[in-house]
């Protein structure tokens, strides 16, 4: 395993589609062993393989706060989606910053396994979201394009948030 470096905002392979996966080669297991490695490190919840410069329709997600149970996802299609919620986001793509964003509340998604088994999962919430974001990257799609208002920088919002809680 091996960190990859997180291709930035303004990259021109975060614009770009990316391919379907056709079978799980060495090659593509040891993308995502060094994707799930690359988010860990940057303390992140989602990672899409355009994020690391390789535009295959691959995303790795975990949002549990132990950090120990990722989903891997090839060739994701939302199914369904419904409900909706407004909070702030954020990218590894686009360090430092995050920006308003509204997303269904609920989605329900197809996607294959390390096997090329298929499967379904459902997410709400932080869930939902995350697979929302990271689907969007494998179209060319960054959350900057939905923010509503300004981007604000963390630091900032992480200040203001803590005079709010007094």
């Amino acid at each position: 395993m091996a960190l990859r470096t997180i291709r930035e905002y303004g990259d021109d392979v975060l614009e770009r589609k990316c391919k379907e996966v056709k079978e799980v080669t060495p090659r593509i297991r040891e993308l995502i062993d060094d994707m799930l490695e690359t988010m860990y490190e940057a303390n992140g919840v989602g990672l899409a393989a355009p994020q690391v410069g390789i535009l295959k329709r691959i995303v790795v997600i975990d949002v549990s706060p132990e950090a120990d149970s990722p989903i891997i996802m090839i060739n994701p299609e939302i199914l369904e989606a419904d409900g909706e919620q407004t909070g702030y986001e954020g990218c590894l793509s686009l360090p430092g910053k995050s920006g308003v964003v509204t997303r269904p509340n609920h989605v329900r998604a197809r996607a294959f396994d390390l096997d090329m088994n298929e499967y379904e999962i459902e997410g709400e919430e932080l869930l939902a979201r995350a697979i929302c974001h990271e689907l969007d990257h494998l179209d060319g799609h960054m959350y900057v394009e939905k923010v509503e208002g300004e981007l604000v920088d963390n630091e900032e919002l992480a200040s203001e948030q803590e005079e709010n809680e007094k």
